[in-house]
């Protein structure tokens, strides 16, 4: 969840591999750079997954994208779930949407997630996350805990989703109380 190691000064990162335990979709190894610590937070994690070059904590990556990435509420996969900070959760928290399952059904990639049997620091794929706000606009979610899919923890507020491409590459119209993609705009200087 943090950014750095807590004590003012960034944290050393070096390659490592990862490997889960043996779980049904979860026995995936995952080249990463792990904390000099031996464990990864969710925000390099996202980094290196995505390309994003989104800076602070989880909790502070919404704010941090205006203007750089498209942020909306719809999930896709690629997209970046950013997490309100909370009194539990006060750095907030950022995972990586790997799967649309359904309107109010994803999976997640994520890093720094503990849960029973799952250690801080690791890196969880296919994780399901559940949409559970009253307008279905995904502001809040239960997160699959341990490695059971069908065990959901508490209710988590979100932002939103955060998505790997230029704010200003897609216009929208409103739909509702949703937003639907119709156009992409030119590239600058091109002909109608």
């Amino acid at each position: 969840m943090a950014e750095g190691t807590g004590q003012g000064k960034a944290a050393k990162l070096s390659p490592a591999v990862l490997t889960q335990p043996a779980r049904p979709g979860r026995a995936i190894p995952a080249t990463v750079a792990v904390h000099e610590f031996g464990r990864l937070s969710c925000v390099p994690y996202a980094r290196m997954v995505t390309g994003m070059t989104i800076t602070g904590n989880g909790g502070r990556w919404w704010h941090n994208a205006a203007g750089r990435y498209a942020r909306g509420a719809e999930p896709e996969p690629g997209a970046v779930m950013a997490f309100r900070s909370t009194s539990w959760m006060p750095l907030g928290h950022v995972a990586v949407v790997s799967k649309v399952v359904g309107p109010r059904h994803v999976l997640i990639d994520h890093a720094n997630w503990a849960g029973p049997g799952i250690r801080r620091g690791m890196v969880m794929r296919n994780v399901h996350v559940i949409d559970v706000s009253p307008d279905n606009d995904w502001s809040a979610v239960r997160v699959q805990t341990g490695w059971d899919p069908g065990t959901f923890g508490r209710v988590y507020p979100v932002y939103g989703f955060i998505y790997n491409r230029s704010e200003a590459d897609t216009a929208y119209a409103a739909a509702r109380p949703r937003y639907e993609e119709v156009a992409e705009m030119p590239p600058a200087g091109a002909r109608r």
